[in-house]
């Protein structure tokens, strides 16, 4: 059924008709709720195609996102900048996703999950704003393209060794041990990192997300960056004895470069490269998550994946508002927005503090796993855990002091505070976020 409706979406592109591709997304998104409710393992669609609970959550989110990013992008419309080849590229890296979410096989999911690649960078340098796009879209290809072939070579030997890449059937043979294992484990595991990205990882996210335009800032964020939660979700369950022996390192990198980061976030000047930041800082917590490996850290991980990707779209949403009134991302220049938008104020502050992980988000009940399951696995965490969270606070209430607190720069023109579209796009990505709470079994796949 979904194939069928993103091949139909397709045609329609071609005619150019975005309010009908809209529609048939929400029947989509439907379609995709009405699995969450059943209690399966796994549903077999044919052609090595299959999902879980985690499967399932995930296409969800892909599909709401990507509605979201052609509501945000009436501009490319209004300006008739190829947009119907922009629609076509935004639907295509939706197939990507969902090919990704739904794939049985290792190698598919491997080819599904590097093609999503190609339309993201066509996004990067066909919309994006300033000349340096082109260097932020080689540096995101470098940097996947390099990390993921060893995982070919590693997907390859599996399947030498193994006879099998169907997930749950493929495993490493209890003979290859030593430092084959341990290489054969570290060579699966980087191009999940760097997608993730891992703190040393992640030059490549600010400098995509600041060229991108909002639609490839607000899916890189809500989604293709779930995707490498979701591949070490997958192929850890392999490597258990090696994951054993090397979680402090992950867990290592991950508390300590999550505080490193949130400190780079109080000398950011620019709203996207701040929010891009945030993005390494909360992801780094994911990793720490899936690496403990008990209940406590997958859950989490899931559910800080779902909330982050609804939290930090909806601010890359309101950063490219704010861009498209004042032509400026800087918050030297963008002061006293309060003054100037009100009714946009409202929003700063209620995704400011979901970012923070304040009650009644999805973020909190992630990040209340998460802290359960590291602390539970080594007391001295706790230090990092500390800083992370305070400097988590700090640089969220940094972005929302500064830019709508203050004298606002007197060279500015009057402009509309925000448009009833604005609102609707804001909305949908802010009510999920708090209501999910309410039946947070949908988002827990170990329940």
């Amino acid at each position: 059924m979904m194939k069928f409706l993103l091949m139909n979406m397709m045609l329609l592109v071609l005619i150019n008709n975005w309010g009908i591709v809209q529609l048939a997304l929400f029947l989509m998104c439907f379609l995709v709720f009405l699995g969450l409710g059943h209690d399966f393992y796994m549903f077999n669609l044919g052609m090595q195609l299959g999902t879980d609970y985690l499967s399932m959550i995930l296409v969800m989110l892909s599909v709401w996102i990507v509605v979201l990013v052609i509501y945000s992008s009436q501009m490319v419309k209004k300006t008739n900048k190829f947009s119907c080849l922009f629609l076509f590229l935004n639907l295509i890296l939706l197939f990507a996703l969902v090919m990704t979410f739904c794939s049985m096989d290792y190698l598919m999911f491997y080819l599904s999950f590097e093609s999503s690649l190609i339309p993201t960078l066509i996004l990067i340098l066909g919309w994006g704003y300033q000349p340096e796009r082109t260097q932020a879209g080689i540096y995101m290809l470098f940097y996947t393209l390099f990390a993921s072939l060893p995982l070919l070579v590693s997907l390859i030997s599996l399947y030498m060794v193994g006879g099998s890449l169907m997930m749950g059937l493929a495993k490493v043979s209890e003979s290859e041990l030593g430092m084959v294992s341990i290489l054969w484990y570290f060579f699966t595991m980087l191009a999940f990192v760097v997608k993730l990205p891992m703190y040393l990882f992640h030059l490549w996210l600010p400098k995509a997300h600041v060229e991108a335009p909002v639609a490839g800032s607000m899916i890189l964020a809500g989604v293709l960056l779930k995707l490498g939660g979701y591949g070490l979700i997958r192929v850890l369950s392999m490597f258990t004895e090696e994951n054993k022996m090397f979680s402090w390192v992950w867990v290592g990198i991950s508390v300590l470069g999550g505080v490193f980061v949130s400190i780079l976030c109080l000398r950011q000047v620019d709203m996207k490269s701040l929010i891009a930041y945030s993005s390494v800082a909360h992801m780094s917590l994911v990793l720490g998550g899936l690496v403990v490996f008990s209940w406590w850290g997958m859950n989490g991980a899931v559910i800080i994946m779902v909330g982050h990707g609804l939290c930090s779209s909806g601010l890359f949403c309101l950063s490219n508002i704010i861009y498209e009134r004042l032509g400026s991302r800087s918050l030297l220049i963008n002061k006293g927005l309060l003054n100037l938008m009100p009714s946009l104020g409202l929003w700063w502050f209620l995704l400011s503090i979901s970012n923070m992980a304040a009650p009644p988000t999805l973020n909190l009940l992630g990040e209340i796993n998460l802290i359960i399951g590291m602390v539970s696995w080594s007391k001295v965490s706790m230090i990092g855990l500390i800083g992370l969270s305070f400097f988590s606070a700090a640089y969220t209430l940094y972005l929302y002091s500064i830019s709508q607190h203050g004298t606002f720069f007197s060279s500015l023109y009057a402009c509309c505070s925000g448009k009833l579209s604005e609102y609707y796009v804001l909305s949908l990505h802010w009510i999920p976020l708090n209501l999910m709470i309410l039946k947070s079994g949908l988002v827990l796949p170990l329940i």
